[in-house]
Parts: structure tokens; sequence; C-alpha cells
């Protein structure tokens, strides 16, 4: 952009596309907030230097490249800005005075300053965090497209597995009989489900991401979508690591499975009545949580979707396109489909009910299981927590001799384990180290385990020292071998 089509934006006054600041010596707040609205609504000019009523004042000189890297700093804090923004204020001169132009594009995905939700009314910025109603309409607004929609022209049907398409045509049968999918060959049923369409770049038709998820080979799921990873993890007894862990890389219909199968291997299924009828409300609860991380999960975020069973709970999470934040209440809650085309061949092959009956089937079994109340907590991670009765982990009978000798073998193996790696940390620390430097070369990312494990047992038996022994905490501190 010329200094000629800056100078008419200003000339044009403050409209919802143009927000002026004074900012002469330091960015405020308000600069943020408007960047946040514009990111929210359809984008914006933000002009630094220029008073309300476009009179050009000019930032100070000794000031400019201050305000530009405490611009581009903040807007790339996650804890400021997020999602971050990768913007680049331009510097322009007017009359020998000097003005900052940041060009704010709309944004895909809703913005967020310091927490909260801003949107672009006419000349202001409002913060709408608190009407349901406007942040509903945001989201609404900036999920017109679905990101498992996206469509490979250049793969065909050899990429799927033929036989998982018939595992789903045979399991329609738990909705009906006469099924129209059991009629249809393989391509009939993806076009009949909206799992081919037409890629509008090339103009051509080709399976989706969201056929592949569902029906695709491995190797083709982690060409397509390499982040695509769900953690399974039981920890009650062990609970600095765990007590039993599968980590399941593979199609939506054989995780639904293994991670129903490493649940239900950990969870106890007492009898329970539902009125006069004998039910599992353990399953019922499984297949819902289950089925909700599958088939509403943003695919398009690396984040690991987990299931967590702990002694007091079921805790779940999973990458999510938000709709709101906080706590969903079952008498206001909005259903809103996240991947439509997932979430109907899930209905249709009976691993799933309409779009928000999961939310209430979960807090009737819950209460059944376990007495409890389920959590829904909304957010860009979706989490769910399970309150358990200590009975539905517990084992029931003595431990056998084999039990007993596994659980002594297990602790010497973690001790063996230990003193090597603590070996090895000593070895490394010939020549002073630091914290990460150490964690890096033995491979663990968490700081503050690695402490405890084997840094702190290390000074304390004097094998290991601090290089600044009269300040521990000091950003300067190295670590040597004695």
């Amino acid at each position: 952009m010329d200094e000629r089509e800056v100078f008419n934006i200003i000339q044009g006054g403050e409209c919802h596309t143009v927000e002026f600041k004074k900012s002469r010596t330091e960015i405020t707040k308000d600069v943020y907030e408007s960047v946040c609205a514009f990111s929210n609504r359809d984008g914006g000019h933000v002009f630094l230097g220029v008073k309300d009523d476009g009179e050009i004042l000019g930032i100070d000189s000794s000031c400019i490249e201050k305000l530009k890297k405490d611009f581009v700093t903040a807007i790339n804090n996650a804890n400021k800005m997020y999602p971050p923004l990768f913007l680049t204020p331009v510097e322009y001169e007017f009359q020998g005075k000097r003005i900052l132009h940041i060009y704010v594009p709309a944004g895909t995905q809703v913005s967020r300053c310091t927490g909260r939700i801003y949107d672009r009314n006419n000349e202001s910025d409002i913060d709408i965090t608190d009407n349901e109603e406007l942040v509903y309409r945001l989201y609404a607004r900036k999920q017109g497209t679905y990101y498992v929609n996206k469509v490979f022209p250049e793969w065909g049907m050899d990429v799927l597995r033929s036989d998982l398409i018939e595992k789903a045509r045979k399991m329609t049968r738990a909705r009906s009989n006469n099924h129209p999918w059991l009629l249809m060959d393989d391509e009939e049923l993806l076009r009949s489900a909206g799992l081919i369409l037409l890629d509008h770049e090339s103009r051509c038709e080709g399976i989706t991401l969201a056929a592949i998820l569902l029906f695709g080979k491995d190797t083709t799921i982690m060409s397509a979508i390499p982040q695509h990873k769900t953690d399974m993890i039981f920890r009650v007894q062990n609970l600095d690591r765990y007590d039993d862990r599968e980590v399941i890389i593979t199609n939506l219909l054989d995780s639904y499975d293994r991670m129903s199968e490493f649940a239900k291997k950990h969870l106890n299924d007492p009898f329970v009545l539902d009125g006069m009828q004998s039910v599992s409300a353990r399953d019922a609860i499984l297949r819902e949580i289950i089925s909700n991380s599958l088939a509403h999960r943003d695919y398009s975020s690396g984040y690991v979707a987990k299931m967590i069973i702990e002694k007091e709970r079921i805790y779940a999470e999973n990458s999510n396109r938000t709709h709101g934040f906080g706590t969903l209440n079952l008498n206001s809650f909005q259903p809103f489909p996240k991947n439509p085309a997932i979430s109907k061949v899930f209905r249709e092959i009976g691993l799933a009910d309409e779009l928000g009956s999961g939310m209430r089937n979960t807090y009737k079994f819950t209460k059944i299981y376990s007495g409890g109340t389920p959590q829904f907590m909304e957010g860009d991670v979706f989490k769910t927590i399970i309150p358990l009765h200590e009975t539905a982990t517990m084992k029931a009978g003595p431990k056998s001799s084999d039990q007993v000798s596994d659980q002594v073998s297990d602790q010497v193996s973690d001790q063996v384990e230990k003193d090597m790696v603590a070996e090895k940390i000593l070895e490394f620390c010939k020549t002073a180290k630091t914290k990460k430097e150490i964690a890096k070369y033995i491979g663990y990312k968490n700081l503050t385990y690695m402490t405890r494990t084997y840094i702190k047992p290390l000074l304390d038996s004097n094998r290991l020292a601090y290089t600044v022994p009269e300040k521990p905490q000091s950003r300067l501190q190295r670590y040597v071998r004695k």
C-alpha cells in the first residue's frame, strides 16, 4: 500500500474498518482490543499516531522501533492474543510526522484479547464475552466451512479399506434392517454420506478427509493428517506415570473399538437398573464420551486427544472448534455440529444418536453408575469429567503371588532405569549444564518431574552441585558433577 492510499483511508475517517489511536510513545491496551475486534469481524486498519478526528499527530521518533517490537511481541503472546496473530506494523511519513499502519485481516478463528472477546460495531470495539447470544453467532459465522470436508482429488477409492466400508454397511442394521446403505456399492455409500465432494479449486471430485479418517488405510491417514492420535491412560496405582497406556493411531471405527476395549478392561460394570430394566451404565457412558471425542474433535489441531481413567474420575479432552467458553449447562446447552459428515456416519451405524442427546444420556447414566454429576467444559480444548465411585476401578480378590512378584519386578526395573538416567546425567554434567540442556539430553520435557526425580536426589547426595550455590533459583544456575 503506498502513501497516497494510506492518506486516503485516513481522510475517510474512522468507521467499522478504520481505527485511529494516538499511541505517541507507547501502545495502549485498546490497540489490541481493536485488533481483536477487526479479526473477529471484517478486518480493518489501525493507525498509530493519529487522533480520533483524523489529525496526524505522529509518533515520537525515539519510540518507533520500541512500538514495533512491543506490538509484534504482544500479538504473538498467547496470553495476550489468542490465537496469536502474525501482523507487521508499517511505517509511513506525512509532513514530517511518522505514523504506523497495521492491517488486520478477518480471522478464520475467533480471537480473544487477554481472555476477552471483542467485536466491531460501527466505530467501537465491543466486549461481547458475557453475551452468550453474540458469542454464539460469532462462532457460527467463523465456522461456515469444516476442516474434514477438505477434498483430495488426487486420491481414489484404493486408499480406503473396503472391509471398513462393509463393516459400516453391516452396522447400519442397528438402525434399520432396510437401511439404504445395504443396497449401495462403496462409492454410492460415500456419496450418500457426503464423503465425496467437489474441490472448488481444481473443479474435480474427490474423497474428503472425513472419508479418510473413517475408512482410510493407516498409511493414508498418516499422510493426510499426521497429527491424528488418541492417548488412553489408566492411572490408579502409579500416579507419577501410569498403570497402563495405549496410543491409538488408526481409523475412527477401529479407534472407537480400541478405546472402548481399553476402558472396559479397567472399569468394573456393576449391576444397575434403569427403572425395571438391567442396563450397563458403564458401556452407555463410554459410548457417549468416546463417540463425542472422535466425531466432534477439531482435526486441524495438533493437540493430542486423551482419555485418562483415574481412581475417582474419567477425564477426557480433545481439541475443539468452540462455540463458547466455560462449563455447559444441560438446560441451556445449544448443540452445534463440529464435523457433520463424521457425525452422520456415526449416527447411521449406531455409534451416536441425534445431536445433543449424548450430553443428556451421560448425565442420566453417570447418576446411575456413580451417583455423581458429569462436567462438560467448552473451550479450545473440550473437557469431559465423569466422577467415579472407588469401586469402579477396584480389582476384586487378594493379589496372587504372581501379581506381587510382577509388582516387585516392576519396582526393581523402575529403580534400575532411574539409576541409569542418573548416571547419564552425571556423565553429561562433567562440564556445567543448565536444567534445560540436561532435560533435552535425557529426553524429558517435564522439568518439574525431572528435577524432583533426578536433579534433587543427586544434589542431596552430593553427587551433583550448583554453580551458583548461594542462589539455587538463579536464572544463571548450572549443574556440575562433583
